[in-house]
């Protein structure tokens, strides 16, 4: 059995550690780097262990247990400059020699660098979790606006949450519907794209196909080729100009014609175009062979589009189709200039409100940020379960249609 094993490449305990995982492996494994790393953040905790208590430290009252895990960390040091010099006398022979590279003195070391990341979360919560509550809970009391940038930061959003909170959700909706919509849409305008005529084809199917491949390719192009800034103005002041030729009043128009029903349609719009990009190289990353293979069979183009090259294309998409929602949370910070009340929208409204930029617009990365990592990480689960997130299709918006190294030439 341990003969297979080695013939193999493997140790008898890696199944075992995969099956482990990787946090369960973080803390059951010896790690190289213990005193190096460790003492890097044991320099932090001595660091905070230094500073100045906050009004609600829980450490403040047991200055004695504080006194012990300061010189805990400081032993640690000892330890690891002991080490380091232990190390450089026994450069060539350290893993055979030094007592500090036998599995024991190695298991003690790991626990105990345990040990020290405890005594440093200690401080860190002491120091800076409670010290960032003490801050806030000041912050939102003052009646005026502080001066000091977190704390001004903190009175700007807690004073104005409901603006805050509301550009939020408008951006979640306005990201999330939008690429929906534009999924369904690019699925009908890739379906026209890719039309080709084909001999059985009376006159009348020919030029629905060739005027509907026409549409497909100037539409991409001119939506692809120009700002979504721009199109959000020309879409809402267009759709207003339309609705007032039928007669509408302004209040009227108002109650159709809302920013955000604008925007919606901008962002749906707009990634359309895209998202059909991308859908036809998917397609295009598909064996031509199956197509042929279809039609073989006696089905006809639009079968075997549907029910076997489609589906497929579709697959090999769903990776770029669904960074869609993640580029549609930011691009849609620019449908501010229409009004539409998102979350760029409601951050220059309360910078103009408090004439202070840099505090707001750093909160406001931050939420960006957070909404675009909770996203992208939904997203790669989403691809895991439905199988696609491997490497796949080259898959781009470009007018060029490239299948060199998808997944149908590799298998």
């Amino acid at each position: 059995m341990s003969t297979t094993s080695e013939a193999a490449g493997t140790s008898p305990a890696a199944p075992a550690q995969k099956t482990r995982g990787r946090l369960a492996s973080f803390f059951c494994d010896d790690h190289r780097y213990v005193f190096l790393g460790t003492s890097a953040f044991a320099l932090i905790g001595l660091a905070l262990g230094n500073s100045v208590h906050p009004a609600s430290s829980f450490l403040t009252a047991s200055y004695a247990v504080e006194s012990v895990l300061y010189y805990v960390l400081l032993a640690w040091l000892v330890l690891s400059a002991v080490a380091l010099v232990n190390k450089l006398v026994k450069w060539r022979d350290y893993a055979a020699t030094s007592p500090f590279a036998k599995p024991a003195a190695k298991r003690v070391e790991r626990i105990a660098s345990y040990v020290v990341w405890a005594i440093v979360l200690v401080f860190m919560a002491d120091r800076w979790v409670v010290g960032f509550a003490d801050l806030a809970a000041a912050a939102v009391a003052a009646d005026s606006n502080p001066t000091d940038f977190w704390s001004s930061s903190i009175f700007m959003l807690w004073n104005t949450r409901s603006v805050f909170a509301t550009g939020i959700q408008n951006t979640v909706l306005l990201a999330l519907f939008g690429t929906v919509i534009a999924f369904f849409l690019s699925l009908l305008l890739v379906f026209l794209r890719i039309q080709v005529v084909d001999r059985s084809d009376n006159d009348f199917v020919r030029f629905l196909k060739v005027v509907g491949s026409g549409f497909a390719r100037v539409y991409s192009t001119v939506v692809r080729g120009t700002p979504m800034m721009i199109q959000g103005l020309l879409i809402y002041f267009g759709g207003i100009g339309v609705l007032k030729a039928f007669g509408l009043s302004t209040g009227q128009i108002g109650a159709v014609w809302s920013t955000f029903v604008a925007g919606l349609v901008t962002i749906s719009l707009n990634s359309t175009a895209y998202m059909m990009e991308v859908l036809r190289s998917g397609i295009g990353a598909v064996d031509s062979g199956q197509a042929e293979a279809a039609r073989s069979l006696g089905l006809s183009q639009w079968q075997a589009m549907s029910k076997v090259v489609f589906p497929q294309g579709v697959k090999n998409s769903i990776p770029a189709l669904s960074n869609e929602l993640v580029i549609n949370l930011k691009d849609s910070s620019v449908l501010s200039v229409i009004g539409v009340v998102d979350l760029m929208f409601a951050t220059t409204t309360i910078a103009g409100k408090y004439y202070k930029q840099m505090e707001i617009y750093v909160v406001a990365m931050a939420v960006y940020l957070v909404l675009t990592m909770v996203a992208s990480k939904l997203l790669g689960l989403l691809a895991k379960r439905l199988d696609a997130a491997e490497p796949g299709p080259v898959l781009g918006t470009s007018d060029v249609l490239s299948t060199k190294g998808t997944v149908s030439e590799e298998h």
